[in-house]
């Protein structure tokens, strides 16, 4: 069986700028090694030669080619990074290939606000796909796919791997700045207060920073100088805004200048620069996110609430502001204390999300087979 998976360069193309480019290449290297997988190259809709330089494609094990030069390189495609030309979709079932669409974006955000908030919107056309894969954290719209794409729906594993944030720590680690948690008996000229960021995308309900301000707010009435600084990440875009204004100066932990704005920074450098202490994070119907996997690989507090991660990091449910609080103050009482215990369930998380887990691998070939199974030629290894 030979795979193209879409991608999309774009100019100037950073790694850290998409999750979704993460997870397209490591799905390639998974695919990699399955038995009966030939080949897998990565179908690009963009418009440069290579998705940058952090992207090393031997590694990946793929080649990287152009939509017009894989029709006879294919067999099974899977539509996930940018839009493939439906027409070109089309040709390819008509040819008898099979058609995947494996959306990792969370599909009721991107249907409704963009149905609502803005002119256009991305849409697949509905005939174009032998099956639909969807992410865990997606399993609540199944049904919905189901009526809309007139498609089998099928959940994957979620995966990742470390080699972009490691590549990052040894690139930081040259200019003398150390990625992971540092224990307070080890930090020299340290403040009191510790140094919290949030780094949600802010530009969906899903996944704001709004929630974490909030959780710092709270911490910071409750234990005055727990907070010694909150940076709020990739919020430069929001912070003329009205509403924000008026709430962020309604807040203690903004009127004593501990908050800081900013704009999209990668997690190994920034933690590293500024000395973070922990991670709050919030999400509604999203959780399942990279950034709580680098967050745990570097040994971070990460204070969520993900249902899918409640044995890992330190969980408040849903949008209890107060408890996030709270674990947000047993996390800076408890964390050094038991960082052993942590770092052994991250350890676990870590494992059971890698690309290498055989039960991934074992799960995604199944996959296959159930979308190929009249092409046993395929499926030959």
């Amino acid at each position: 069986m030979r795979i193209g998976i879409s991608t999309l360069s774009t100019a100037g193309q950073n790694v850290w700028s998409a999750g979704i480019t993460q997870n397209a290449l490591f799905l390639a290297k998974l695919l990699r090694a399955i038995p009966f997988v030939e080949d897998v190259v990565l179908l690009d809709v963009g418009t440069e030669r290579d998705l940058g330089p952090q992207v090393d494609l031997d590694w990946f094990g793929a080649r990287f080619i152009k939509l017009a030069e894989g029709a006879d390189q294919v067999d099974v495609v899977i539509e996930m990074v940018g839009a493939i030309d439906p027409a070109w979709m089309q040709l390819q079932r008509a040819r008898g290939k099979k058609c995947i669409w494996y959306c990792v974006g969370q599909p009721y955000s991107g249907l409704v606000e963009t149905t609502l908030f803005k002119e256009t919107g991305f849409f697949l056309r509905t005939e174009n796909h032998d099956a639909i894969w969807l992410l865990p954290k997606d399993a609540a719209f199944g049904p919905m796919l189901r009526t809309l794409y007139r498609s089998r729906v099928f959940l994957t594993p979620y995966i990742w791997d470390s080699i972009f944030l490691q590549q990052r720590i040894d690139e930081i680690g040259k200019l003398g700045l150390q990625f992971g948690y540092v224990p307070e008996a080890e930090r020299e000229g340290m403040a009191q207060g510790w140094r919290v960021a949030t780094f949600e995308p802010n530009i969906s309900p899903i996944k704001s920073g709004l929630i974490p301000l909030l959780i710092a707010e709270t911490a910071l009435r409750n234990a005055p100088g727990s907070i010694g600084q909150l940076h709020m990440l990739n919020m430069l875009h929001l912070v003329e805004h009205p509403t924000l204004l008026y709430l962020a100066n309604s807040l203690d932990v903004v009127r004593t200048h501990r908050t800081i704005f900013s704009g999209r920074v990668d997690i190994a450098s920034f933690m590293a620069e500024q000395s973070i202490d922990a991670i709050v994070s919030h999400q509604w119907q999203n959780d399942q996110n990279y950034v709580y996997l680098d967050a745990l690989y570097g040994n971070y507090p990460l204070i969520h609430n993900s249902p899918w991660l409640k044995d890992a990091g330190y969980y408040y449910p849903d949008f209890d502001v107060q408890c996030g609080a709270e674990v947000l103050l047993n996390a800076k009482r408890s964390h050094d204390r038991d960082l052993a215990h942590y770092g052994k369930c991250a350890a676990q998380v870590l494992e059971a999300v890698s690309i290498n887990h055989e039960p991934n691998v074992a799960a995604f070939a199944e996959l296959l087979r159930a979308v190929c199974h009249d092409r046993p030629q395929w499926l030959e290894c």
